[in-house]
């Protein structure tokens, strides 16, 4: 959730962390704040309601050159959104701020003394006071302080902190919460998001679990628990920093809705020989396809939402049970899953916490994870025991677009992969499913390229207060993201269902002109889809048809029709992707809204 930036070096602090934190933003914006040693080594602590632009205004007033200082931008979890609850918070000789959720901060507040002493609602400032008083026990030594303050807390944080008699020194401490960090010629760098590094360098670490890093004008280091210093595995950034711009586009929405082509072809081209799918290169072997009984896939959000359509694809190709599970809901259940079932974990980050502790109580029951992720280093791909990266760049944009096109390439390729090693499909039928995979990404172009119209349809939408999208079969599973989109960003409420059910009960809903998107792409089941829009169309309501090209159905059936490439039933879900995204970036923009930082929502979940 919120976003962290810590910087010890030559350059003005000030400036480096406001546009570090501008670049953290889709992390949290319910406010933002930095603390840095002025030129008399004193730390001076600036925060403020609202977004990074009023921090800055604030901060700019204050004309303070510093050299090393931390910041942090929030999304509230302990506390309202008060000036007050906002971080750096102060405590003695400590100054910090944190990411993450200390679950034992009550206990520690009486245990500690710290009733009536805090000014805040939150548990980070009860984590400032504990490392205060154990400071002063450790005789001021931080390391030490920083041991024992460890093993007192319970949940996850990622923390950056400063020592009032230790200037131009930054600590870092992590569990669960990510962080990452690099040595530049321009100083040391700390954060919680690439973002915020990749205007200064190509190479970082990722900061492990348990581990406490030292930043200083000349050096970043790495130490364990113990005070030992560890050498940190260095990674290098796959993309530049045009990548995580608008350029030019008016909000990274649109602009990633745009990517989604390219990024489909970096991760399907890499993997494909002589036209079939290979995961050697990804160091993930057949036996893993061959042993498994049945498949459990485990995601949050869109990335549940792709694992529902790999789903529909995967059972009838294969053959055999496959699962999607909620993973805030599987992480709490007694799954029966063991030895012989092949979980799937997806997440954009690579960090979401929920996910995240699925996949560990998964593998504690004796199941191989094999990991969709985007972010190289992240917890969950380095601890599943098989990882395949998507290749979707920096996704900046609350609202995932692009992260979830390629989540699909990769669930489908692993599912061709499948069907071949368990002999379910020939070379032949494999090359014809890859080609048909291929064409869906022109496809996917040529509906992004009809933006104009789709944002010409949504008039209606835009003073709706509901609406709702019915599919069959795949459709539900596309439905499903269509109406997530919509909600998301445009605050319309708005509700999928499986178009065979409305006769129990959601038929109900269904009054004059309330919008239904209704999509209607797969051949063997299209007449019954037809057939539940002409019964919300004598309902009164404002129908959207999304069908191919070539389906034949009389004007009237619907209110507006946009017609996609015909492409075989199981690829429809690509172009219609970018339609729903395009839907509902139009309504949100058509509202006036905040396209890429919606209300009450963060990019990475990494808090439960």
């Amino acid at each position: 959730m919120c976003g962290i930036i810590g910087y010890s070096g030559p350059l003005e602090a000030g400036k480096l962390l406001l546009n570090g934190l501008a670049g953290l933003e889709y992390r949290g914006y319910d406010s933002a704040g930095i603390a840095y040693f002025d030129g008399e080594s004193r730390i001076q602590v600036v925060k403020k309601v609202g977004k990074v632009a009023a921090l800055r205004e604030c901060a700019a007033k204050l004309g303070d050159v510093s050299h090393c200082g931390i910041g942090h931008t929030r999304w509230a979890t302990h506390g309202g959104v008060t000036q007050e609850n906002a971080h750096p918070h102060r405590f003695g000789r400590i100054t910090l701020i944190h990411n993450g959720i200390i679950e034992n901060y009550h206990q520690l507040t009486v245990e500690y003394g710290l009733e009536g002493k805090l000014v805040s609602q939150t548990d980070t400032e009860v984590a400032a006071g504990v490392l205060d008083a154990l400071y002063s026990q450790c005789g001021g030594d931080p390391m030490a302080a920083l041991k024992a303050f460890a093993a007192r807390l319970k949940g996850s944080y990622g923390f950056c902190i400063l020592f009032e008699d230790h200037p131009g020194e930054i600590y870092a401490l992590r569990n669960v919460s990510p962080l990452v960090a690099a040595y530049t010629p321009s100083g040391a760098l700390i954060a919680s998001d690439l973002t915020a590094l990749i205007s200064y360098t190509r190479e970082y670490f990722v900061v492990p679990e348990q581990h406490i890093v030292r930043l200083t004008p000349y050096k970043v280091r790495l130490y364990d628990m113990d005070g030992n210093k560890v050498a940190p595995e260095m990674m290098e950034v796959s993309w530049n920093m045009d990548a995580a711009m608008k350029n030019g586009f008016p909000h990274f929405m649109l602009k990633e809705i745009h990517e989604q082509p390219e990024a489909l072809k970096n991760t399907i081209l890499p993997r494909l020989a002589k036209g079939l799918p290979d995961f050697a290169d990804d160091g993930i072997p057949d036996r893993l396809f061959a042993d498994c009984g049945r498949v459990h896939i485990i995601a949050c959000g869109t990335a549940m939402h792709a694992g529902m359509v790999a789903r529909v694809l995967m059972e009838p190709l294969l053959r055999i049970p496959v699962a999607v599970s909620i993973a805030s809901e599987f992480r709490y259940e007694q799954p029966l899953v063991d030895a012989q079932t092949l979980v799937i974990v997806i997440s954009q980050s690579g960090e979401t916490i929920d996910t995240l502790a699925a996949m560990r109580l998964a593998q504690s029951l004796g199941s191989p994870a094999l990991a969709v992720v985007n972010v190289k280093g992240s917890t969950i791909a380095r601890e599943s025991d098989y990882v395949l990266y998507t290749h979707a760049g920096p996704e900046i944009a609350v609202a995932s677009t692009k992260a979830y096109s390629v989540q699909l390439a990769a669930l489908y390729m692993i599912g061709c992969r499948m069907a071949i090693v368990r002999g379910k499909l020939d070379q032949s039928g494999a090359k014809a499913f890859m080609g048909d995979l291929l064409d869906a990404v022109p496809a996917m172009e040529a509906m992004i390229q009809k933006k104009d119209q789709v944002r010409n349809l949504v008039t209606h939408l835009i003073n709706a207060p509901d609406a709702f999208f019915i599919g069959r079969g795949l459709d539900y599973a596309f439905s499903l993201e269509g109406a997530l989109k919509l909600k998301e960003i445009s605050y319309i409420h708005s509700e999928a269902y499986a178009a065979g059910e409305l006769k129990h009960g959601t038929i109900a809903l269904i009054s004059d002109r309330v919008p239904v998107i209704a999509i209607a792409t797969q051949d063997k089941i299209f007449a019954k889809t037809v057939s539940n829009v002409r019964e919300v169309r004598a309902r009164g309501a404002f129908v959207i048809l999304l069908a191919k090209e070539s389906a034949r159905v009389e004007e009237d059936i619907a209110d507006i029709q946009i017609r996609i490439p015909d492409l075989a039933d199981q690829f429809t879900v690509f172009p219609i992707a970018a339609v729903l995204q395009l839907i509902a970036y139009y309504a949100s923009v058509g509202k006036n809204l905040d396209v890429d930082q919606p209300r009450n929502l963060a990019k990475s979940v990494t808090v439960e």
